[in-house]
């Protein structure tokens, strides 16, 4: 994960295939019926021969890690496809690490040392039945720190994109997907705002365990309100440069996380 200026733009002319003349079915050729092991391969969908094409300009060279991809709309008229194709492709880079969405920013390459970091928490979490409480611990030992350098480094441009996040929640309290989207957005603005590259790539690798957390207690009572109110606290000390006070407020905003993890766990058993 790299750290990305605001003014950051491609720097390389695009070079991508529109895509409606090569997803013709019939294109791809089927393997040999002979060996039982293979199966036939089918037409890839729209924004799977996008993924292809932006992979091979990053193995190429031609895009590099902070290369700022164009916008929705352009891409969409590059490839000739619909945006929901261009949302699906972005989405699944993102997943490969390939890529990483900045709200209010756009969409850079990133250098895709952290999926690796991803995928091996993911694994060491998922091991056991005490991967929620060795997250909790992970969370614990870093995030309070993290706002505590956020108040002493943050610029108006993280603070602008956490304020954005916390509005958007208040729109969302009755969405889970939207709530916790921008939820993970003001966390990741936090580490951002860090200044610290090894930080941003440590909670960028746990964003995955952070949104199925959260989809877990978003549906305890009040649990978004609460989430909210913490959220604003931080937010404030922040923007008055207060570590100490960042810091507390962290804390308690991970306490209260605990809480309804348990309640959610209680709700979940009962059931």
């Amino acid at each position: 994960m790299v750290i990305i200026p605001l003014n950051h733009r491609m720097s390389v002319p695009l070079a991508f295939t529109p895509l409606y003349s090569s997803c013709n079915k019939g294109s791809h050729p089927t393997l040999g019926e002979k060996n039982s092991v293979y199966k036939t391969v089918r037409t890839a969908r729209l924004y799977e021969q996008i993924v292809q094409q932006i992979e091979e300009s990053v193995l190429k060279g031609a895009l590099k890690p902070g290369d700022q991809l164009p916008a929705e709309r352009e891409l969409a008229e590059h490839f000739g496809v619909s945006r929901t194709a261009v949302r699906e492709a972005v989405k699944a880079l993102r997943e490969k690490g390939l890529v990483e969405a900045y709200s209010g920013r756009g969409t850079f390459i990133t250098n895709g040392r952290s999926q690796v970091i991803r995928q091996s928490l993911d694994l060491m979490t998922r091991i056991g039945p005490d991967g929620s409480t060795r997250l909790a611990e992970v969370r614990a030992i870093l995030e309070p720190e993290i706002a505590a350098l956020a108040a002493s480094r943050a610029e108006e441009q993280h603070l602008a994109t956490m304020r954005e996040a916390v509005a958007v929640m208040d729109r969302s309290i009755g969405d889970a997907d939207a709530f916790i989207e921008a939820d993970l957005d003001f966390h990741l603005s936090l580490a951002e705002a860090a200044a610290n590259p090894v930080i941003l790539s440590l909670i960028d690798s746990i964003v995955g365990l952070l949104r199925e957390q959260r989809l877990r207690i978003f549906n305890v009572d009040r649990g978004p309100q609460r989430g909210q109110f913490h959220h604003k606290r931080i937010l404030e000390a922040v923007e008055q440069r207060d570590a100490d006070q960042a810091r507390a407020a962290m804390r308690d905003h991970l306490k209260q996380i605990r809480e309804d993890s348990q309640k959610a766990a209680e709700l979940t058993t009962a059931s």
